[in-house]
């Protein structure tokens, strides 16, 4: 592999403006990693649209290289037994894409650590549909379904129409759960009500802060993705003993809340974090969203684009335009 080349989505900084191109690039430029791996396909995620943004809280030091998912195939690996050449892998979140060179390239060069083998119940095109977003709906799932059963009566989904938002939503319905769906958007309801939502709530009504310590208690749980008083309000809103997980902050990240809903109803607040989600996690979960998990609408929930086509979708991100997942063809 010694002086191949490749493409990448390039992200510049120059006198604190921030420009994209697409570049051509040496794959001896990557850093030393366990695994070289040849990138089928990536994601857009709001995480790779601030670092293309040129957000400092998510990758310090430009150019840069975003894009925290890929799936593709082993061409060089070095003393890790794990895997071997030719093993197709995922690789989503720690550093991928922050500050270490991420999806949106056609090589990246990262720790065995960081790979989990594809499951044979999955496409890399399915896996890049499901991606950080599925792996966090995922888990969410999981640790929400460790309490909370379809016959405890409803449960209750926030930012519904992005991207962790409407797997959750597919996952929910396919194990039976009744599931509403909290959304600021008018024109995704029918959308929602596809994915297996039999409800779709305005995010108004959960958006104000409500200054009672509880609320009529009308969910079995919850899956959060936007933080702030949406997450305020469906803890206030939940039964004695549900469970709410949490994953976004982008709302808010301040609670304002009593110990009320825990005390008194012995709620459970489950936090999120898929960047550095213990493996063994990982493994449970894709293998889970490989069969039994497998959203039937996946192939109706992402828009494909090409490399070219990606700086146009960031910013659609960041104006809150995109519905569902995105996905980049990087062999086109």
């Amino acid at each position: 592999m010694k002086n191949a080349t490749y493409k990448c989505f390039w992200v510049e900084e120059h006198d604190g403006r921030i420009s994209r191109s697409v570049k051509t690039r040496s794959v001896d430029d990557l850093p030393e990693g366990e695994l070289l791996i040849r990138v089928r396909y990536s994601s857009l995620n709001y995480k790779d649209a601030l670092s293309a943004n040129g957000n400092k809280g998510v990758t310090r030091n430009y150019p840069h290289t975003p894009g925290i998912d890929a799936v593709g195939t082993i061409v060089v690996r070095s003393s890790n037994d794990t895997f071997h050449e030719g093993d197709e892998v995922i690789v989503t979140s720690y550093d991928l894409g922050m500050n270490t060179p991420g999806g949106f390239g056609q090589y990246i060069s990262v720790p065995a650590s960081w790979a989990v083998k594809l499951p044979a119940g999955l496409s890399m095109e399915e896996a890049m549909i499901l991606g950080t977003a599925g792996l966090t709906a995922g888990m969410s799932v999981l640790r929400l379904t460790e309490h909370v059963k379809p016959e405890d009566g409803k449960v209750l989904v926030s930012g519904a129409s992005g991207g962790v938002g409407t797997l959750s939503i597919a996952i929910l319905a396919k194990l039976g759960f009744d599931v509403s769906a909290i959304s600021g958007k008018q024109t995704e309801h029918d959308f929602l009500r596809r994915l297996g939502a039999s409800e779709v709530i305005d995010r108004k009504e959960y958006e104000e802060e409500n200054e009672r310590p509880m609320m009529r208690g009308e969910y079995a749980g919850g899956i959060d993705t936007v933080g702030g008083s949406i997450l305020g309000n469906m803890i206030k809103a939940t039964q004695p003993m549900g469970v709410v997980t949490c994953c976004g902050n982008v709302a808010s990240a301040k609670l304002n809340l009593t110990v009320f809903p825990f005390i008194l109803r012995g709620v459970s607040l489950v936090g999120i974090d898929s960047q550095n989600y213990p493996m063994a996690y990982r493994e449970t979960v894709w293998e889970k969203l490989s069969k039994d998990w497998k959203p039937e609408s996946l192939m109706d929930v992402y828009t494909k684009i090409l490399l070219d086509e990606l700086s146009a979708h960031i910013d659609l991100m960041l104006n809150g335009k995109l519905k569902g997942r995105t996905i980049v063809d990087m062999e086109a």
